[in-house]
């Protein structure tokens, strides 16, 4: 059987660039009539999509990869991100394989563990070789980690195992650019080294021609070419992968303020891109009471840690500002549990901890992790501001432990969303809306109720990101990646 090409970007470090430069490689593949799956052995991300996982289940992969996929024309699928690391704590990750939570693998140390995942993620990797013309790769945090080297399988590893084309790319907004690259690559065991084709300058501000005579010593140094320096773009349309966003970066809209509360463990951000995108909407974070002064909405997200994060919240005093606040306030999933009276947790995963009490609400955290991909409709009697959205539906998807249901001893509240199975998964009290689905405000419909415009289609943003590398990479460089 043939053995598809793989084409893999690592980085200096985390953050330079690595999702969404393999986003637009997938797209750019794609678009030359191939068939193209994206791959990253091993992710750290509190950043999840539902997909299909084994037997005709559904499973959890990062965000980033889930994009990509899509990027490449493809559904996504568990074995595009074998291991996705999702961070509990500072010391602490909940292990998901192939798309499962491994209780095991989540207790055990980390060095330990590293060696039962490898073949996991090895064989997941040549699956897609096998299926596919181009694998596009994408590596984690920086492949020159020497205290990592023995046991580094998702940079490492899977560049030998795929033979990959590299590309190395840097920030170089950052400063120290040069450096980075050069420290990296001779960091690098030598039959790594080998196979990186080019480095990659992301980021840049300015005149390219003030670079000179850099690139030129660099490939003195290395033998390696610069082949791209790609401009400073903040509006390119993806979500951040690793953590918030910049609030510089948020849009410029003068019209409606929407702060979203950024405690610690927050999951799932990618969803709010689309309001990033939004004319007349700025999104900031919220992170003390001082943050909320003048805004018109409050989103409280999902979060990894629900119980640890509404006592962050507590500590930094945002309750009280929340309680205050006169204007709509939103929960999702976490953000939802938090609004409610209490978390119940008889089994020892998340915490038990009295809710903030505006939605009359009681959540019990199950030992087993509901995963689904659904059709969502929201009431036809929502009221208030949410009035907008009676009646509208949407696609997306619940992540979660918690259970909901109605405080046995409160007025129970207005049931605002359900799902395709009819259950009930958002409640409305007043200016107060709580909800499960995540995803909605990826949903046209959703968008132009609330706001009365669409945004800006992923097509769209992936043929932009496609347009772009092959604007700013050198003539026939990503055609040769795959020679």
């Amino acid at each position: 059987m043939s053995r598809g090409k793989a084409v893999m970007v690592l980085g200096t470090t985390s953050g330079a660039g690595k999702s969404w430069l393999a986003t637009a490689l997938c797209r750019w593949y794609a678009r030359q009539g191939l068939k193209v799956a994206p791959f990253k052995a091993q992710n750290m991300s509190n950043n999840a999509r539902v997909v299909p996982g084994l037997n005709e289940g559904l499973g959890e992969i990062g965000s980033a990869q889930y994009f990509q996929a899509l990027a490449a024309r493809r559904v996504p699928e568990v074995r595009m991100n074998p291991i996705l690391l999702k961070p509990e704590a500072d010391t602490q990750s909940q292990v998901v394989v192939m798309g499962e939570v491994d209780e095991a693998l989540s207790r055990m140390p980390w060095r330990e563990r590293s060696a039962l995942l490898k073949p996991r993620a090895r064989a997941a990797l040549h699956e897609l070789l096998r299926e596919n013309d181009v694998v596009v790769i994408e590596g984690a945090g920086s492949p020159a980690e020497i205290n990592l080297a023995p046991t580094d399988h998702v940079n490492l590893g899977t560049a030998r195992d795929a033979r990959a084309a590299c590309l190395l790319v840097t920030d170089i907004d950052r400063g120290g650019a040069f450096a980075h690259l050069y420290g990296t690559h001779q960091l690098m065991p030598a039959d790594v080294r080998g196979l990186v084709r080019g480095f990659v300058l992301n980021r840049f501000r300015g005149d390219a021609g003030l670079l000179a005579p850099g690139p030129e010593q660099l490939e003195h140094l290395t033998g390696v070419p610069t082949i791209a320096t790609l401009p400073m773009w903040r509006g390119h349309g993806l979500p951040e992968e690793d953590g918030v966003f910049d609030d510089s970066a948020t849009g410029s809209g003068t019209g409606l303020r929407i702060a979203v509360i950024a405690y610690p463990r927050i999951s799932n951000l990618d969803e709010f891109q689309p309001l990033r995108q939004l004319p007349g909407v700025r999104l900031s974070w919220a992170r003390e009471p001082r943050d909320l002064a003048g805004v018109d909405w409050i989103i409280l997200p999902g979060s990894k840690a629900t119980a640890a994060d509404l006592a962050w919240l507590r500590a930094q005093k945002l309750d009280a500002a929340i309680n205050q606040h006169r204007g709509p306030v939103l929960g999702i999933c976490g953000g939802l549990q938090m609004l409610g009276e209490a978390l119940i947790d008889p089994h020892g995963l998340d915490g038990n901890a009295p809710g903030l009490g505006l939605l009359p609400l009681v959540t019990v955290f199950e030992r087993d992790k509901l995963l689904r991909s659904t059709g969502f409709q929201f009431d036809t009697a929502l009221e208030g501001p949410w009035q907008a959205l009676a009646g509208v539906q949407a696609a997306g998807y619940e992540i979660r432990h918690g259970r909901t249901q109605a405080h046995a001893g409160l007025p129970p509240p207005q049931v605002a969303l359900r799902n395709a199975k009819g259950e009930a998964v958002g409640w409305q009290s007043g200016q107060v809306l709580g909800l499960y689905a995540h995803g909605l405000f990826e949903q046209p419909a959703v968008l132009r109720a609330l706001f009365g415009q669409a945004g800006r289609p992923l097509e769209m943003v992936f043929d932009g990101l496609a347009d772009f590398i092959d604007l700013h990479f050198q003539p026939g460089r990503l055609a040769s990646l795959i020679d």
